[in-house]
């Protein structure tokens, strides 16, 4: 197969400078994840690449990750000093076990404030999101990181509005992720606003990413969270079956013949394992399955609603309201606005 980038030139006089920042111990795809993507962006196939990036550290050198692998990095001072009248169209703050420290290390925050009040568009991929809230650039501004650190992040930084379900949020020119893979979605959608749809969608080919994803979606997964709560995969066939038969109507006596049990039976042991009744799963299946839906086609509400087997649009709104609290036309509003 012949590569997109095969034959390409190697630079452009119309470059834009990404900067990568890292500290010890990042989460390592983080940072090559994003990387990647800047690296091979292509406004169209016969131009050159579109970003020059560059990594950089507080004192230079090589930089420990959560990997056995290492990562190369310039000293942070030379943007300040040796590079100081060179644009800097991107920042980006890379996240990882360290951020918790690196956002108390003083010297180092302002520098990346620094650096920051230089930059076009100021990002976080993940926790990195702590050392720009350390540094005041999220103050009064929507944001978010991984789940896992939400927490932390509103406790600690209460000027900054923290929103725990998006996998990015933009707020003017400063960009925030959720955790590692959802910065290759933040990097996308930049490469949307700055090169066009159809060079964030040829880049999400060649990374073989399923689609461009917008930022209204959730960092959370159904689909996960059920395999995560069945480690044993014992009702993993059932999942899929009722997935496979949305525009049927599926009761609890059916789900009980898929898996040879009786219904009272299945019912005890599904809710004890799953962690909800039956008939709740079968609607977050179908919640999941419309939003997937509205964000991917144009078919009208109703035409989802009968795909996925709420009947009507007006079941399907309040079944929204109860799983995800939105309604249908709010969710495809806020997923089309990214």
């Amino acid at each position: 197969m012949t590569s997109f980038y095969a034959n390409l030139p190697d630079h452009t006089p119309e470059q834009m400078n990404v900067v990568f920042i890292v500290y010890p111990d990042i989460v390592l795809l983080d940072l090559v994840g994003p990387l990647q993507v800047f690296t091979h962006a292509r406004k169209n196939p016969r131009s050159g690449p579109a970003y020059q990036t560059h990594v950089v550290s507080f004192d230079g050198g090589r930089t420990k990750t959560n990997t056995i692998l290492q990562i190369d990095s310039d000293p942070l001072a030379d943007w300040l000093e040796k590079h100081q009248d060179t644009p800097i169209h991107t920042l980006v703050v890379i996240g990882g076990d360290g951020a918790l420290v690196a956002a108390l290390d003083l010297p180092f925050v302002d520098q990346v404030r620094q650096l920051a009040d230089r930059s076009q568009r100021v990002c976080s991929v993940c926790s990195g999101a702590l050392v720009l809230a350390a540094a005041g650039l999220l103050d009064g501004r929507r944001a978010v990181t991984h789940w896992e650190d939400c927490d932390h992040l509103a406790a600690h930084y209460p000027a900054v509005h923290v929103e725990i379900d998006p996998i990015y949020i933009k707020d003017g020119i400063v960009w925030t992720s959720a955790g590692i893979t959802a910065g290759i979605d933040m990097a996308l959608a930049i490469i949307e606003e700055d090169l066009g749809t159809p060079a964030a969608i040829e880049m999400a080919r060649s990374l073989v990413t399923p689609m461009v994803r917008s930022g209204g979606q959730s960092q959370f997964s159904p689909e996960l969270d059920r395999q995560a709560r069945d480690t044993e995969g014992r009702f993993r066939s059932l999942h899929d079956w009722v997935s496979s038969n949305l525009r049927q109507n599926i009761s609890v006596q059916d789900m009980a013949e898929h898996c040879g049990m009786s219904s009272r039976n299945f019912s005890r042991q599904y809710t004890a394992t799953m962690g909800t009744p039956p008939a709740k799963a079968v609607e977050a299946i179908r919640v999941a399955a419309a939003r997937d839906l509205l964000g991917a086609t144009e078919k009208s509400i109703k035409a989802i609603a009968v795909n996925c087997g709420f009947q009507d649009d007006e079941r399907m709104r309040r079944a929204f309201l109860r799983q995800i609290k939105t309604t249908p036309s709010q969710y495809r509003a806020q997923f089309q606005s990214q």
